[in-house]
């Protein structure tokens, strides 16, 4: 039986959040106020500062086209935006300040599965020690012995978006989604058919969806040295990656998600996080699709930690696969 609850009490220390040019604040115009306090109780003579409709879209646009172009060669692409999928960013874009990395997403809201725990419930479990990566980002829970308890599983997933967002060398690009692999040649004696991951096509979620009921729309690509692919498990985008190797004839099959355990499937995720092919790692619940894992249910302890380990296995093989880019042209 787990001891009593106890509150974490040990203060956590949050980590800073990068400051870059032009986050500092401004002197605003005509007097308008530089603080909220300065705002309240004077809403007689408050005003927005002056603005034309087409500035808005400028500025929407402009920024969004720089970053699209920018990442359009990126030195990692990572597939889904869960909570494994953060994990791996955080993880590579705090160890390794200068790659670029992109995260597409197919939904509107990052986050996967993790805004919520177990059958919408709110509070999120992780076992120990996945609470080391709680502690990283500066998420307080509650200590149950042998795991912990996040009072909501929104904090957890709010705070790694808000820290991986705030790294200058990631993009996020939501409501886009993966509609396949850029692949390379890359035979072996034992598979003279063998490919080598090279980046994703591209397309707007909505897009991808009409594919059925419209005219054709072709998509766009990122070129990367690596993916890594953490779109969960089977679903309308789920294993993505894992089932595209069955049909490029580089996975016999799938080893299909097996039935419900928690303590087999948290351990064989995290240790089976791995470069699938070249150039692809595979991480979370999609792999297992792959391997014919077990499910975990509502535990999130393994997304957490299969993101960290995902980063280092990457970074393995990183300098590999981008000699091996650089020489295909």
């Amino acid at each position: 039986m787990s001891p009593p609850a106890a509150i974490h009490d040990t203060p956590l220390s949050t980590p800073s959040i990068p400051v870059t040019k032009g986050m500092s604040v401004k002197p605003v115009a005509n007097g308008h106020p530089n603080t909220v306090a300065e705002m309240q109780g004077n809403w007689e003579t408050f005003s927005f500062a002056p603005i034309r409709e087409s500035q808005v879209s400028r500025a929407m646009t402009s920024r969004y086209f720089t970053d699209l172009t920018t990442y359009t060669e990126s030195d990692i692409v990572i597939i889904g935006a869960g909570s494994c999928g953060l994990s791996t960013a955080y993880v590579l874009a705090k160890t390794r300040p200068f790659l670029k990395i992109a995260i597409i997403e197919a939904g509107v809201a990052p986050g996967g599965g993790a805004w919520l725990g177990g059958q919408l419930f709110s509070a999120m479990v992780m076992r120990k020690p996945a609470d080391a990566f709680l502690r990283e980002i500066g998420v307080e829970y509650v200590d149950e012995g042998d795991f912990v308890v996040v009072k909501h599983a929104a904090l957890f997933t709010a705070t790694l978006l808000s820290r991986v967002l705030a790294f200058p060398n990631v993009k996020l690009f939501n409501a886009t989604c993966v509609e396949d692999l850029i692949t390379r040649p890359a035979p072996t004696e034992e598979d003279p058919h063998a490919v080598r991951v090279a980046g994703v096509v591209t397309n707007w979620t909505l897009v991808s969806m009409h594919h059925d009921d419209q005219s054709c729309m072709d998509p766009n690509t990122i070129n990367a040295p690596i993916v890594v692919s953490t779109t969960g498990h089977d679903g309308p985008f789920g294993a993505f990656s894992a089932k595209r190797l069955v049909s490029m004839q580089q996975l016999e099959k799938l080893g299909g998600m097996r039935g419900l355990d928690m303590r087999s499937a948290e351990d064989a995720i995290v240790k089976r996080t791995r470069e699938v092919v070249k150039g692809l790692v595979i991480g979370g619940m999609e792999l297992s699709e792959v391997d014919g894992a077990n499910r975990m249910g509502p535990t999130f302890g393994a997304m957490a930690l299969s993101g960290v380990k995902a980063a280092e296995e990457v970074l393995k093989v990183f300098d590999e696969r981008k000699k091996e880019n650089d020489d295909y042209y």
